[in-house]
Parts: C-alpha cells; structure tokens; sequence
C-alpha cells in the first residue's frame, strides 16, 4: 500500500474512537474507574507516540492481521479495507504474528513497540462497549488489560 495516495484518516482517528468508548460510562458501564482511567492514560501516551512523526507514514490496511489475509495463488490478498488509514508502517506490522516484524527491514523497533501496545489497546477498549458481541469479549478484555499493565509500567 505503500505506493497509493489516497485520502484515508489518520491512524489516530481509531484512538480517538478508543478514548471517546473508555470515557463514556454508558457505553462501557462494565469499565472499573481504575482501569478506565489507566487505559485511558495508556491510549492518550500511545497516540503522541504514534503521531510522534518519528516514521515516514503510508496508506495502511489499518488491520492486517491473519483474519484479514487470504492466501491466492497470486500471493496473499488483504480483504476488510475499511480500517484504511495514514500512518507509520510499524502499526500494520504491529498487527502481525510477532515474527514479522523480525523481518520487516527498517522498521523502528521502539515504535513498533508502542504500535503493538496501542492496537492491543484499541482492541481492548473495543471488548468493554456494552454493544460488544464478541463471544467471552470481557474475558479477554480483563487478560488484556492485565499484559497491558504488564508491559506498560503498571
């Protein structure tokens, strides 16, 4: 993707999306108010690491990970564009298996570090909203939130 130019929102739209879930009490009524405010803390340091510009920015699938690739005999063929978005290429990279990134050439492995915290801090704000239908959604939203406190200093 890193050829087109097209008019796609920023990466951080999607966070911004995530803030606005975390802060509504009535849209995630299920949050505690610690990890409300810790993930919205964790969201909030993310998107500046994110829009930091610390990396050239590219049209981005927005969410290539496995479910979204389907292997062809003409090579994998992304589907579900409609997380396209502008940003650095670590958070695409940040979607796939871990071992990808060892062999994406280039790639800002600081960045890639926070991009990968940041879409699991995405994700889980996703599983709190009262409209979630993912089955055992506040399961994972709890483990989530446990290897983010982890690996972010809590």
């Amino acid at each position: 993707m890193r050829t087109l130019d097209v008019p796609v929102p920023h990466v951080t739209w999607r966070v911004d999306q995530a803030q606005r879930l975390v802060a509504d009490r009535r849209r995630a009524p299920d949050l505690a108010d610690g990890d409300r405010d810790f993930l919205g803390d964790l969201l909030r340091r993310l998107r500046r690491a994110v829009a930091g510009g610390r990396a050239p920015e590219q049209v981005l699938h927005g969410e290539p990970h496995p479910g979204n690739v389907l292997a062809t005999s003409d090579g994998p063929l992304f589907i579900d564009l409609e997380t396209c978005c502008r940003g650095p290429v670590a958070f695409d990279v940040a979607h796939a298996p871990e071992e990808v990134g060892d062999h994406y050439p280039g790639v800002d492995r600081d960045l890639l570090r926070d991009c990968r915290a940041l879409t699991l801090a995405i994700a889980t704000a996703w599983r709190w909203d009262r409209h979630d239908r993912l089955p055992d959604g506040r399961r994972l939203a709890a483990e989530w939130l446990d290897r983010l406190r982890v690996g972010n200093g809590s």
